[in-house]
């Protein structure tokens, strides 16, 4: 997976960065600048998202039902599911997170504070964890592999191509207005927009990045301990 988003950044970012319209990402140097940080949210949001696969095939195959044989509880087990999904993606990402920092420092000479980074690494976590508990609610609502992948496939859609990840805001709002709440609130944008702020200096950072990515993963991270609960109650 991280040999694919490399592959992503240094073959499809430089070749779009030769095909798109300057102007429309002259703020970030280039495209292939501006797609780095978002690359690596993307990766992330993969990255955290396989749990709910696995999760589904334990329900499935009624793997779950050995899970109660363990000596913990089952919110114990709730909580160590998400956070597994969590830290795994957070381990995926970090690879695409250092290669985002030597980028960005190469074309602009600027690297993070401390406490920007720890701000990045922070909200990323967040995301990692609410899209975690996202992948495993939707794995436990339904026994169907078919359906989970359909599910997934949706908001995969959604929450890539209505976000900043591939395009900046003002072009969303310029091209597709119709998309612009959607891209505005979606975490990938959030999380994307906030290491640009730091690392390239634009757009500018806002708390209400940093409340939206932690309203994300505070609803699906109850959204999923709930559910996962639930379905090994039966």
């Amino acid at each position: 997976m991280i040999s694919m988003n490399l592959a992503d950044l240094f073959i499809m970012a430089i070749v779009y960065t030769n095909m798109v319209n300057p102007t429309i990402t002259k703020e970030y140097v280039s495209y292939f600048v501006f797609f780095a940080p978002g690359l690596t949210i993307t990766a992330l949001f993969a990255a955290a998202f396989m749990i709910g696969r696995e999760i589904n095939m334990e329900v499935r195959r009624e793997i779950s039902h050995y899970m109660l044989s363990l000596p913990v509880k089952r919110w114990e087990l709730a909580v160590g599911r998400v956070l597994a999904g969590g830290i795994r993606g957070i381990i995926y990402m970090a690879p695409l997170l250092a290669t985002t920092l030597v980028i960005t420092y190469i074309y602009t000479s600027v690297l993070p504070s401390l406490l920007q980074l720890l701000t990045i690494i922070v909200a990323l976590f967040l995301i990692s964890i609410g899209t975690s508990g996202l992948s495993i609610a939707l794995a436990v609502s339904t026994t169907s592999f078919e359906k989970y992948i359909t599910a997934r496939g949706v908001v995969y859609y959604v929450l890539f191509f209505c976000s900043t990840v591939f395009y900046p805001m003002d072009l969303i709002k310029s091209a597709l207005p119709q998309l612009t709440f959607i891209a505005q609130y979606n975490p990938l944008s959030c999380g994307a927009d906030l290491s640009r702020a730091f690392l390239l200096g634009n757009p500018p950072f806002t708390p209400i990045m940093l409340i939206d990515i932690a309203f994300f993963a505070l609803i699906f991270t109850s959204l999923a301990m709930v559910a996962y609960m639930k379905v090994t109650q039966k």
